[in-house]
């Protein structure tokens, strides 16, 4: 799809479809009056014959002589979050009408620029489809739309408008990336394929990348992975890349994911139906292969580390059992009471080694537990961690995102729950809090650095459509983590 920004008025876009956000009492003001005289009148009257009105989701579709118009309802917020939703019902609808070329028409109001960027990414990450295993791809014979046109007439022009195609290019691939990985069956995509896309990745854009397989991670005693993977066939991997800005970096950021390629629950096997989303369970790893694939693009002005711990978790004859105890690298020792608690054994050997690197701050995503779920739902993260700005932080640009973050508190009282009679830890508490004493036990392995902690088990997984979100593998975490790293 060829993306272009253009300073233009509705009226003087060419294109198959014109696309108009509207909000309430304003139905055919903003970039309607910049419309032609019988394209306004047009709509004036098919808005009056209908009753349309500009509520959050509604959508008026008007036919002119000059080519299909239709006016998205946003309600009273307009705010970014309100255009990119816009942008994803525009989608569709530029599907159902056939157009090759669609234009989201901003208008002339001042700050309309802000609006942009939420536009082309509700627009292109509502065009995602994952279709592999389809023996009819849906590719095949639907309409595609080839050209998208973001018009206004106080819009950047030149090389500022290709700027931000460009950057948003680069953000886009980065989630479709983690969205390809996330949806992949677990038969194919096992940590040696997370291994191979991290290379991948790297190859040719300056990024470094290290990976410990086998006996590196014995030697490097990396044994949350050990331990976790000793159920599998599959052997698990620790993978470490590395951005290094031109110049002079203004920080260092730590991104950590949890990457469990398939969770069968080990020895404290799940219920069927529990396993048969558990192919995401690699959604935190996912993110981080996004961030680096796209810093690698953006480049910003901060060095930027990515680190992952990969294992397949399965019941086979040399599983680690309920009872056992693992023995961190940091000299932490945890006593393993579920196998299904499995996350945050592996994301402590990663954490380990990130905090030994001396960031300015750590970063991890995990699709961590269900009780984050049961707190938030399925459209919101939780976040917590050691310091309330780098939090604050993150909300902010999650917000600015539309990827939600919501505080949960990290009280000390709350080890107790976690105390383990014949080690430092166990691995689960009492069934009560579950984000907050997992939370805990990741704790225990940033040391002093700065640290926040994303469990996306909600939002990292639609299993059914959202805006701008298929179902499946939605890619959360990545636009927030870097709207934040470009942001220092």
């Amino acid at each position: 799809m060829k993306v272009s920004v253009v300073r233009k008025k509705a009226g003087q876009v060419k294109a198959d479809l014109r696309i108009i956000a509207v909000a309430l009492a304003g139905e055919t003001s903003g970039a309607v009056a910049e419309l032609t005289d019988n394209e306004r009148a047009a709509v004036e009257r098919r808005a009056k014959k209908t009753g349309f009105k500009a509520k959050p989701g509604s959508k008026m579709l008007v036919q002119t002589e000059t080519g299909d118009i239709i006016l998205v309802g946003i309600g009273k917020k307009k705010d970014t979050e309100a255009y990119r939703r816009a942008a994803s019902r525009a989608a569709a609808a530029a599907a159902a009408t056939h157009a090759k070329s669609a234009a989201f028409c901003l208008g002339s109001a001042a700050g309309a620029a802000k609006f942009v960027e939420p536009v082309i990414e509700g627009f292109r990450l509502n065009a995602y489809t994952y279709d592999k295993y389809k023996s009819k791809r849906a590719g095949d014979d639907a309409p595609k739309v080839e050209a998208f046109i973001v018009a206004g007439s106080g819009l950047p022009a030149g090389a500022a408008a290709t700027k931000i195609v460009s950057r948003m290019g680069a953000i886009i691939d980065a989630v479709f990336l983690a969205r390809d990985l996330i949806n992949e069956t677990s038969s194919v995509k096992t940590p040696n394929y997370l291994v191979k896309t991290a290379k991948g990745i790297a190859k040719g854009t300056g990024l470094s990348c290290q990976v410990w397989q086998g006996a590196r991670l014995e030697k490097e005693r990396m044994n949350g992975i050990i331990a976790v993977s000793a159920g599998s066939m599959e052997p698990g991997a620790f993978i470490k890349m590395v951005y290094k800005p031109g110049r002079k970096a203004r920080g260092v950021v730590a991104v950590v994911g949890k990457g469990i390629t398939f969770d069968s629950g080990g020895l404290s096997l799940k219920p069927a139906k529990s396993m048969e989303w558990m192919k995401q369970d690699m959604s935190g790893a996912a993110a981080v292969l996004g961030v680096m694939k796209a810093v690698a693009a953006l480049k910003p002005n901060v060095e930027v580390r990515g680190y992952i711990a990969a294992a397949e978790n399965m019941p086979g004859e040399r599983a680690q059992k309920p009872g056992d105890v693992i023995t961190y690298r940091n000299g932490k020792t945890a006593e393993v009471l579920n196998t299904d608690a499995e996350g945050r054994l592996v994301l402590a050997d990663a954490l380990c080694v990130a905090s030994e690197d001396k960031p300015d701050c750590i970063v991890d995503l995990a699709t961590l537990t269900g009780a984050c779920m049961v707190a938030l739902g399925i459209r919101i993260a939780g976040v917590l961690g050691n310091n309330q700005k780098l939090i604050n932080d993150l909300i902010k640009n999650g917000e600015a995102t539309g990827e939600r973050l919501w505080q949960l508190p990290l009280p000390d009282d709350y080890k107790a729950d976690i105390k383990s009679g014949i080690a430092d830890m166990q691995n689960i508490g009492s069934g009560w809090g579950g984000t907050i004493t997992a939370a805990l036990f990741l704790e225990a392995f940033v040391g002093d650095t700065k640290w926040a902690h994303l469990d996306i088990a909600g939002p990292a997984f639609a299993e059914k459509p959202l805006p701008y979100m298929p179902r499946g593998g939605t890619g959360f975490g990545i636009r927030a983590l870097l709207s934040y790293i470009e942001s220092l």
